[in-house]
């Protein structure tokens, strides 16, 4: 996953976390991946992604 960025687009989440575009939009509608719209370019906080994955990690244990 790009470090550099801080916002990442939804094929980004998909290639960082190995999902679909199915799981990840399903994940963005649940809420379990906070996400923002500019115009119709959905963006996704680099950040959140590393809380959604830690969370995981969490859970799992």
């Amino acid at each position: 996953m790009p470090t550099t960025h801080t916002a990442l687009t939804v094929p980004e989440v998909m290639a960082a976390l190995r999902l679909s575009r199915f799981k990840v939009y399903d994940l963005i509608r649940s809420g379990e991946l906070p996400s923002f719209r500019i115009g119709r370019a959905r963006r996704i906080p680099a950040d959140a992604v590393h809380a959604f994955m830690q969370h995981q990690i969490e859970e799992a244990a």
